[in-house]
């Protein structure tokens, strides 16, 4: 799946319409979101993580992300499971990706919170 730039409306909503969802909050001048960014888009292409939304919104342009973030830098990385907040850490390796990644992949037992 190809990476969704996405601003906090589309955060929410997306959420929502995938079981899986990891957002890259990114910001200008960022050498590590630099750094990131091409791994990141091959973990989008990657089969083992075909039912993961990727996206990506730029801090600056979005208060419920830079809200989000609190005290914490770019590139800052949430995971959701069904809507629900998984982690969320500023990450620097592509190694850190991975992992939360690979977390994710585990949360197939979650259940869908009652309506």
């Amino acid at each position: 799946m190809k990476v969704i730039d996405t601003n906090d409306q589309g955060l929410r909503t997306l959420i929502h319409d995938y079981p899986r969802v990891i957002a890259k909050f990114t910001s200008a001048n960022c050498p590590v979101c630099d750094l990131l960014a091409p791994p990141f888009e091959s973990f989008s292409q990657d089969a083992r993580f075909g039912s993961t939304a990727f996206l990506r919104l730029d801090a600056s342009e979005n208060p419920v992300a830079r809200k989000m973030m609190d005290t914490k830098v770019a590139p800052f990385f949430v995971s959701y499971c069904r809507g629900v907040l998984m982690e969320c850490d500023t990450l620097r390796a592509e190694e850190e990706v991975l992992e939360m990644l690979q977390n994710l992949q585990r949360c197939t037992d979650v259940a869908p919170q009652p309506a």
